[in-house]
């Protein structure tokens, strides 16, 4: 056991690091919040300045704060960026890779980019490395990294600070563990950022683990808070309709943004106002699940375990949807499960516990261990030469004798079974108030939360009976950009080899839903987009030059139109399948397209009642919903105040307009003469616009507000 060296001082970590390892530094950091922005940037200016130092950086996700591309959205989002973002600071090498501007002595590789953003960029390109999920630590570690610096929390007891992992549990422990198995030598750097939420459980970080502890005032910052993205009515339409797979008692996994937040609503009103639940699909009248359509109220509740914990698990946590508990020992959980037991323990559970020879009699020290741990014992109660003490009662440990099991019962037990778990994360990323909300939560519910290692959360393999009894009747919820009429899904990239995003997890959950009893792979799209024409386009093609799914694991396909339930089907009935969730203004052509290639009956034709598969029915399906407040467009509120939420829909309005010039001249000439509240254009710092370009800009404000 090695203590720390300590760092007050982030250079000073930098030459104890350089020190260790040399000039040479192959460094991996966590996805998203928990790379520490302030010391990986000092680190990398010191190989701008030094050619001799190698720095090669495994990574994936890198944040930097949301910049306008055009001068309208630099103005809208510079007061914003400043109030909610605070003094994040960029991650400097991903500022030059975007510029081109990346020193020959730094190499950075990420096998996860922010969606769209290096779309043509050569560098990101081209040191992209395509590794699921569950697969980037091995990847990593082939490298040869030798260093992993990770931001982490720290919370002072009366012992001295103890410290976390917090956000990214992910991919961290995995490699603590894989370095130590391999014997590689890699230096963990731990860098204290103390705006960082503490989580318990798995994210408790041991200091013996830590090579170098960094805790410099310069490391501490605001984390980065994506928004809450409007729920549109393409979104609530998705969301509807996959709520409706999802089982009472099971198991659920979700992403962020809007599409993960209009789920999380449309569950929360499955179970709070059900009438107008129903009412919602009802008016719809899409297409839902014949195997899987579940409408009820939820009464066990549901379990989370995904890659992501995002603000819609939060709101689902306190909203009382997620509340079913699990257990790391399959023999407890299996009867829970079946509902042989309780969270109350009792004498029927320890009748239960021999019966299932999860306890023998008398009671062995493992025995005696494992009902300590959860709570089924209480914390008071030894185990002293083969009998239970608790103050003066002695009791003999053979709870197979009906009299002992009573006396057992009756003086021996906990409350409640503890150490059970509402949600597994591997990391979590969110709006301001969801880390606020973290920072202040009950302990008792926060220890409910275990954010943990990728490899238990995204695979099955090595811990199948306990995935199996955990992950009951799992819904594995994911997004997807297009879908072939075949049923392969297109994710993550372009038919020109550009990556858009990376595969990240998605392979894993769809293969635990083919794997898991009872378990499904629903992938939700957008049915249609505006493409760079601005015309629409459908998101269901009949081919493409990219797939991230193949066909062969087509599973729920879910868009604004209702589900498409393909596992198991003929390439036929998969194609009449999606053509009934297609919007009908390309029906006929994806139809045409089928028939020319044999893989559907030449007389075949789309149902009557499939043909109304249009954005303008779906609104007018939901405007009651949405006229009465039920369908909001930030159902769990947004950091944009109203002058920003007005402004938001004029420039969106307006980014539309940039794809036909025609509509654009209409904007302008409407606002040559509009008068708009002044606070809006006041925002906008055109209230007194000082030459013909702000004139111009004021115009086109207006025009859209």
């Amino acid at each position: 056991m090695t203590a720390p060296l300590r760092c007050a001082r982030i250079e000073d970590s930098i030459d104890a690091l350089i020190d260790r390892v040399g000039k040479h530094i192959v460094m991996a950091m966590p996805l998203g919040i928990g790379k520490p922005n302030a010391w990986i940037n000092a680190l990398y200016r010191r190989a701008k300045s030094d050619p001799t130092l190698k720095l090669k950086i495994f990574t994936a996700l890198s944040l930097d704060r949301p910049r306008g591309k055009s001068a309208l959205e630099q103005r809208f989002l510079g007061p914003f960026v400043e109030r909610v973002f605070g003094n994040y600071p960029d991650m400097d090498y991903s500022v030059d890779v975007k510029r081109g501007a990346l020193p020959p002595n730094v190499e950075i590789c990420e096998f996860f980019l922010k969606t769209g953003e290096y779309l043509g960029n050569a560098n990101a390109q081209s040191n992209y490395v395509y590794s699921n999920y569950t697969h980037a630590v091995r990847d990593a570690l082939a490298q040869g990294v030798n260093v992993f610096a990770q931001a982490i929390a720290a919370e002072d007891t009366p012992d001295g600070p103890r410290y976390s992992m917090s956000c990214n549990t992910d991919l961290t422990i995995d490699a603590l563990e894989q370095a130590n198995r391999d014997g590689l030598r890699m230096h963990l750097v731990g860098v204290v950022n103390r705006e960082l939420p503490f989580m318990p459980n798995d994210a408790i970080l041991p200091e013996d683990d830590i090579s170098i502890l960094v805790d410099d005032p310069a490391s501490t910052h605001t984390i980065f808070a994506p928004p809450n993205m409007k729920v549109d009515d393409q979104d609530y339409g998705i969301a509807l309709y996959s709520s409706t797979t999802v089982k009472d008692g099971g198991t659920l996994q979700i992403g962020i943004g809007s599409l993960g937040d209009g789920i999380a609503h449309a569950l929360i009103l499955r179970d709070r106002d059900n009438a107008t639940y129903r009412a919602m699909l009802k008016a719809l009248g899409g297409r839902l699940h014949a195997g899987h359509n579940y409408q009820e109220p939820f009464k066990e509740g549901l379990y989370g375990c995904s890659e992501m914990f995002v603000n819609g698990f939060m709101e689902l946590i306190d909203a009382g949807v997620i509340r079913r508990e699990v257990f790391d020992n399959v023999a407890l959980q299996t009867l829970l499960n079946a509902g042989k037991v309780g969270l109350i323990p009792d004498e029927p559970m320890l009748a239960a516990l021999l019966e299932a020879r999860a306890i023998g009699s008398p009671l062995s020290q493992a025995d005696y261990s494992f009902m300590r741990h959860f709570g089924i014992l209480h914390a008071d109660v030894a185990f002293e030469d083969g009998a239970l003490v608790r103050g003066a009662e002695r009791i003999p440990a053979t709870p197979a004798d009906p009299a002992v099991r009573k006396a057992i019962a009756t003086t021996m037990l906990g409350e409640r079974l503890t150490h059970g778990r509402l949600m597994h994360g591997g990391f979590f990323i969110g709006p301001t108030h969801f880390y606020q909300r973290l920072r202040t939560m009950p302990r008792e519910l926060l220890a409910k939360i275990n954010m943990t290692r990728i490899s238990f959360i995204n695979q099955v393999m090595g811990q199948e009976q306990l995935a199996a009894t955990h992950r009951r009747d799992a819904r594995f919820i994911n997004t997807t950009m297009m879908v072939t009429l075949l049923g392969a899904a297109v994710s993550d990239g372009l038919d020109t080899g550009n990556l858009v995003s990376g595969v990240g997890g998605q392979y894993n959950f769809v293969a635990m839903g083919h794997t898991l009893p009872g378990a499904l792979s629903i992938l939700m799209l957008r049915s249609w987009r505006i493409g760079k024409d601005g015309k629409p386009t459908s998101n269901i093609v009949w081919n493409y030059g990219h797939v991230t799914i193949p066909r062969h694991l087509r599973d729920v396909y879910i868009t604004e139109y209702g589900i498409a339930d393909v596992r198991g089907q003929s390439d036929a009935d998969v194609i009449k399948r999606l053509l009934a969730i297609t919007d009908s203004r390309f029906q006929d052509e994806l139809l045409a397209r089928a028939k020319a290639n044999g893989k559907i009956a030449q007389d075949y034709q789309i149902p009557p009642e499939q043909r109304q598969n249009l954005p303008e029915v779906l609104s007018q399906r939901l405007a009651e919903f949405r006229q009465r407040g039920l369908l909001p467009d930030f159902p769990f509120g947004t950091d944009l105040d109203a002058t920003e939420l007005a402004l938001a829909k004029a420039l969106m309005k307006l980014k539309a307009q940039q794809k036909t010039p025609l509509a654009l001249v209409g904007s302008l000439i409407r606002g040559l003469s509009a008068n708009p509240r002044p606070e809006l254009l006041a925002r906008m710092g055109l209230d007194q616009p000082k030459d013909l370009k702000e004139k111009l800009m004021r115009a086109l404000v207006a025009g859209n507000l």
